[in-house]
């Protein structure tokens, strides 16, 4: 058996190993997100709150409206922001902004590395806030970065002064940044390491597959008594099991096939070769040669015919859709059948009983195989004799009989009989016959669930009996 080489890792595995690093990517890359967005929500409550916290600071000093350093109270609303500048400590990536009547007035010492000051649309913007009547706490983004400010505007007559305190966001954010990049590499790091242990489990897993695909190469179409070795109790057992079953289905299968022809032959053969030799030594001058070889070829072919018909009629009981199983009243099917067999010959026909209970069968083929077995009683027992039909329903059980008092089977023939073309010796010498009829019915029974058991008694006669569940609905 030539069978391309394929490695599992190739196919099954390569996708189950795409499908685990694709959900721990993505798993992955959710969790990245997740962090993202909870960090920067983080970060800018923390923001807020600390504007919160200067705002209330600033507050404070504009209440009490005193200089702390010398004690003397402000005499407008610009000093209060100027103090609140000079006197604040700013952490990096911070800065402060005086207004006075949106104008920029006051900016951070040099020591300090934010400087907003230069960013003009950032102080336009501030300078528009510082006149609103309450504080405001925004995000300010300008084609020089993006800042979240706080302005807390305060008037003192004609006096519109304003505290804006600006925080960088880029700034603000570099450790959450810093973070996240250790995050990307650890996470790559992690689908490496995932890719590297699916890798190697996938391949683990599915070497039994290996294992099972070559061991079925290795079973050639000549050689079917190879099979699986089956080891453990997993999945992949169950699987080598069913090849097994199924190799085992397959033999039975082409040797039956082989056993036909053989069969089939020889049987073909003989009536051939009869008429072959007749035709030879045939006088076509002699009128009575003439007549009585037309009459054997005659004979013969009829034979073949039958033959042939009895061998289609057999294979139609291995195909599928053949057996089409409905309720059926088993008391109406033994009166129908028993009907139909008293017209196969004067016999003292007796229905001994009848079942009623419903089974799941196909009572065309029911019939067809009960009428063959009454066929079969009627060629080989002698006319006046008894026959007798039966149903009755015993453990789950249906069983349908034929009883006669015919030649009999010896005991050495019972399974000779059974097979395809085969035929005791009583029987060859009393009619003729193909020897399919039994394998027929039999194939039939096999359709049901069922099985046939013969019992007999040479010079007594023979009872067939057909045995099948009540609740089958085919094989």
């Amino acid at each position: 058996m030539n069978a391309e080489k394929i490695s599992p890792s190739a196919t099954v595995g390569a996708r189950v190993l795409a499908a685990i690093i694709l959900v721990a990517g993505i798993a992955l890359a959710s969790c990245g997100a997740i962090v993202w967005v909870l960090g920067q929500q983080t970060l800018r409550a923390d923001i807020d709150e600390h504007l919160q916290r200067s705002r209330d600071r600033f507050e404070v000093l504009a209440t009490e409206g005193v200089d702390p350093a010398t004690g003397a109270p402000f005499t407008d609303a610009s000093q209060v922001v100027y103090t609140h500048i000079q006197r604040s400590v700013v952490r990096p990536g911070e800065s402060e902004l005086g207004f006075v009547d949106e104008e920029l007035r006051w900016f951070p010492s040099a020591e300090v590395t934010l400087r907003p000051e230069k960013d003009r649309a950032l102080v336009e913007r501030l300078g528009e806030l510082s006149t609103e009547p309450q504080a405001t706490i925004t995000t300010i983004t300008t084609p020089s970065g993006s800042y979240r400010v706080m302005v807390v505007p305060l008037r003192d007559g004609s006096t519109q002064a304003a505290l804006a305190q600006v925080i960088d966001m880029e700034d603000a954010s570099a450790n959450l940044r810093r973070t996240m990049v250790l995050y990307a590499a650890a996470a790559v790091f992690t689908v490496a390491l995932v890719t590297a242990l699916a890798w190697f489990g996938v391949e683990r897993l599915l070497h039994p597959i290996g294992v099972l695909r070559r061991a079925t190469e290795s079973i050639g179409a000549n050689d079917l008594t190879s099979r699986v070795p089956v080891k453990g109790r997993d999945d992949l057992s169950a699987l080598a099991r069913a090849i097994n079953g199924m190799l085992d289905r397959v033999q039975r299968s082409v040797e039956a096939e082989r056993s036909l022809l053989d069969d089939v032959g020889h049987e073909l053969r003989t009536p051939i070769t009869i008429i072959r030799g007749h035709m030879e030594l045939l006088d076509p001058e002699d009128t009575q040669d003439v007549i009585q070889t037309r009459c054997l070829a005659i004979d013969e072919l009829d034979r073949m015919g039958t033959l042939v018909n009895d061998l289609l009629e057999l294979a139609k009981t291995t195909e599928s859709g053949f057996f089409r199983p409905r309720a059926t009243q088993l008391s109406e099917l033994t009166v129908q059948v028993f009907d139909k067999a008293r017209a196969l010959g004067e016999r003292q026909w007796v229905l001994e009983e009848s079942a009623t209970s419903v089974c799941q069968a196909d009572p065309a083929r029911l019939t067809q195989a009960w009428l063959q077995l009454a066929a079969n009683a009627v060629k080989y027992s002698d006319a006046g004799s008894r026959i007798a039909l039966g149903s009755r329903v015993e453990d789950g059980q249906a069983r349908l009989w034929v009883a006669d008092e015919g030649i009999g089977i010896a005991e050495a023939d019972m399974e000779r009989v059974r097979q395809r073309f085969g035929r005791s010796a009583e029987a060859e010498q009393r009619a003729p016959g193909t020897g399919l009829g039994l394998s027929i019915v039999e194939n039939i029974i096999y359709a049901h669930g069922g099985t046939m058991e013969i019992s007999s008694q040479p010079g007594v006669g023979s009872v067939f009996t057909l045995m099948l569940p009540i609740n089958h609905h085919g094989r």
